[in-house]
């Protein structure tokens, strides 16, 4: 960088001439100022704009990117300069001259989830990915890379993570993929499929190492979708879309799993116990209820005790009942003489052979 100054005057001109630009700078001040310093000025300024130049030129700004995308997609059809083009001339003249055998050579089938992303001299041409159908390809000068746009699936392979409360865990995964850009996919990265794996494989245990073992086990469609959007926004710039993730299997240490079934084993057990309480005090409460009605009627508890003997005398076994009138219990209870009453009395007994022989 090369600076420059005259004083014409009462005025001072500085010029400044660097590999980037010319800067000529004309301010007014009076010429009792010491020119060198106006120059160190001058110099420091134009030391900044080379700095900030070379900033932008390493990272550039989204605009830029984007523009750099699309011209990466677009591609051209003229590469290599003039060589390029008298190499393509004369190869298009090769094969008009070997037509038809040359036709096997340049035409190629893409399917229908197919795409060829096409290169010419090694740079892409002009139009980004082809197909479906039937492309002609330059067999000389183009080569081409079959992009699969269906959707993809890959295991993720068991990761030993460490949940948020201490608790080591094995969790597996499936990513569900796709390529929806060929073009990026091809000129982007090397192998999308891989990246992504890998990829994979860092989100799940980032995501997981912020949960605890239970929000693990509950919470498994709200992880699914975290992932989901994450993989989603760090494969976008290499034409990936990330469609669906699922956790497959959260599997716990052994230790573990035997403390869980002998906590879930203790909690059925007490609610077995509550639920059995709240029977037997159901029951007592009709039992109560019962008692206080038989007590109003008197004939209830009769025919009671009645049913009692029906349902003793229809069972298989030798047992001999003697029933006795309530009236001779009301003697003992409260004695006072019965008064005479015939009273029916039924003598149920069943046997085996044996017994009746003996």
């Amino acid at each position: 960088m090369e600076s420059s100054f005259r004083v014409e005057g009462e005025q001072l001109s500085i010029q400044t001439t660097s590999p980037a630009r010319t800067t000529v700078l004309s301010p007014s001040f009076p010429a009792q100022i010491d020119p060198i310093a106006w120059r160190v000025k001058a110099m420091e300024e134009e030391r900044i704009e080379m700095e900030e130049q070379e900033r932008f030129a390493v990272s550039p700004s989204p605009a830029v990117g984007k523009s750099s995308q699309k011209s990466n997609e677009s591609g051209t059809d003229v590469a290599g300069g003039v060589l390029g083009r008298v190499l393509t001339f004369f190869s298009f003249i090769l094969i008009a001259v070997t037509f038809p055998i040359s036709v096997f050579l340049c035409i190629r089938v893409v399917q229908e989830y197919e795409r060829a992303v096409v290169f010419r001299f090694g740079k892409l041409m002009k139009g980004g990915a082809r197909g479906p159908g039937i492309i002609f390809i330059n067999p000389i000068t183009d080569t081409f890379t079959k992009v699969d746009l269906r959707v993809v699936s890959f295991d993720v392979p068991p990761q030993e993570i460490l949940s948020k409360d201490s608790v080591t865990v094995t969790v597996d995964a499936v990513i569900y993929f796709r390529i929806s850009n060929a073009t990026i996919s091809v000129t982007n990265v090397r192998d999308a499929a891989r990246s992504t794996k890998l990829l994979a494989q860092t989100t799940l245990r980032n995501i997981l190492g912020t949960k605890t073992l239970s929000e693990m086990l509950s919470e498994r469609e709200s992880i699914s979708h975290q992932m989901q959007e994450s993989l989603d926004v760090a494969t976008d710039p290499w034409g990936v879309n990330v469609e669906r993730v699922e956790v497959k299997d959260v599997r716990l240490p052994h230790q573990l799993q035997r403390a869980m079934a002998a906590e879930a084993e203790a909690a059925r057990e007490a609610r077995a116990k509550v639920i059995a309480a709240e029977g037997e005090m159901k029951a007592s409460k009709a039992l109560s209820q019962a008692a206080v009605v038989m007590s109003e009627a008197p004939n209830a508890l009769q025919l009671r005790y009645l049913q009692t003997l029906s349902t003793i005398s229809a069972e298989k076994n030798s047992t001999i009942i003697f029933p006795f009138p309530i009236e001779m219990f009301k003697h003992f209870m409260n004695d006072q003489p019965a008064t005479p009453r015939q009273s029916v009395v039924q003598i149920a007994r069943t046997s085996t052979p044996e017994q009746e022989t003996q």
